[in-house]
């Protein structure tokens, strides 16, 4: 700093407000200052700048994993509100392994972030209480957090298999099937709920063994078709309960006249290219992650109220395999 101070013909306190944007420099100093860091090459401590202020201009997404679309558009939104605020992000991945999750939220939090974010993979976040206690912010993102009050941003997860399920009783079908995610997990049980709402709405019994929920693995997800699509009397149509079951499932799906109906929750890349196109429950991962990168740089600004939850809307798109009748009422 004294080099680019000698350069520019100024004095120390004046490189440091132009490095930290702060006012009462004219615009010709600023200029002159600012050149003289390019010539030099100078790049600020951030270290130093911890101990002076107690922020390190960085805050850090924890997530599923970072290589599933839903994933990627949420990290750009939150991505894009970092740098909106002069932020870094740092992003790792839990692989929904609760451990994982655990040591990389306190690797996070020891690497002094200002705030975290976190899509949580376990169902016990208490070891968080010592590191919200020393003020840092978290707010959760698409599942609500446990053992702990903080700000949560959640996708509307029942209203929108609601409005899936009642899209295919529409259309004629009664024996609907339900293919989900392990059950303890908030987004699969709160989509069941909206089945079993949408069904009771409609008078329609469910027979349990219309209701499938467990791994996620193609493997799984086929047998699991495969039951509720054979037999002397198979269900006339599915709703699967987030895009991989869907991709899963779209491989193992009777062909011709027998075919079922679908509808997925969350979109799929190229899904109106599908011959039928696949009709959604599309969840809105940007707005998940604008609302809740919103949300954490309040907290940071010292907004000490109890936690908040937000519910950001779905949106049924419709595209032509959840509107397929029953195969009996299908034109021969």
């Amino acid at each position: 700093m004294n080099d680019v101070a000698a350069a520019a013909g100024v004095g120390l306190k004046t490189v440091s407000r132009v490095v930290n944007g702060e006012r009462g420099v004219t615009p010709d100093t600023a200029e002159r200052v600012r050149a003289a860091i390019a010539e030099l090459g100078f790049r600020r401590n951030d270290s130093a700048r911890l101990l002076r202020t107690g922020r390190t201009a960085s805050i850090a997404l924890l997530l599923e994993d970072i290589g599933d679309p839903f994933s990627s558009a949420l990290s750009r939104a939150v991505e894009d509100v970092a740098a909106g605020q002069g932020c870094l992000l740092f992003t790792g991945s839990s692989g929904e392994n609760p451990d994982r999750e655990r040591e990389l939220a306190l690797a996070f939090c020891a690497r002094r972030v200002d705030g975290l974010l976190l899509v949580p993979a376990g169902d016990d976040h208490g070891y968080l209480l010592p590191e919200t206690a020393s003020g840092t912010p978290v707010v959760f993102l698409d599942r609500p957090a446990a053992g702990l009050d903080a700000d949560a941003v959640l996708s509307d997860n029942a209203g929108g298999a609601r409005e899936g399920v009642r899209h295919l009783i529409r259309h004629g079908h009664r024996r609907i099937g339900f293919v989900g995610d392990l059950p303890h997990i908030h987004t699969s049980a709160e989509r069941l709920r909206g089945y079993r709402a949408a069904m009771a709405e409609a008078g329609l019994p469910v027979d349990e063994r219309w209701i499938a929920t467990g791994p996620t693995d193609r493997a799984t997800v086929a047998r699991a078709v495969a039951t509720l699509t054979t037999g002397p009397e198979p269900v006339t149509a599915l709703f699967s309960g987030n895009n991989r079951i869907t991709a899963a499932a779209l491989h193992h799906l009777p062909a011709g006249a027998g075919r079922p109906a679908l509808v997925g929750f969350d979109d799929l890349e190229l899904a109106e290219l599908l011959a039928p196109a696949l009709t959604v429950v599309a969840q809105d991962p940007a707005a998940l992650g604008t609302t809740a990168a919103r949300m954490l740089f309040e907290r940071m600004g010292r907004d000490l109220g109890p936690g908040r939850r937000v519910e950001i809307p779905t949106r049924l798109i419709v595209r032509g395999s959840g509107e397929l009748p029953p195969p009996g009422d299908r034109p021969a």
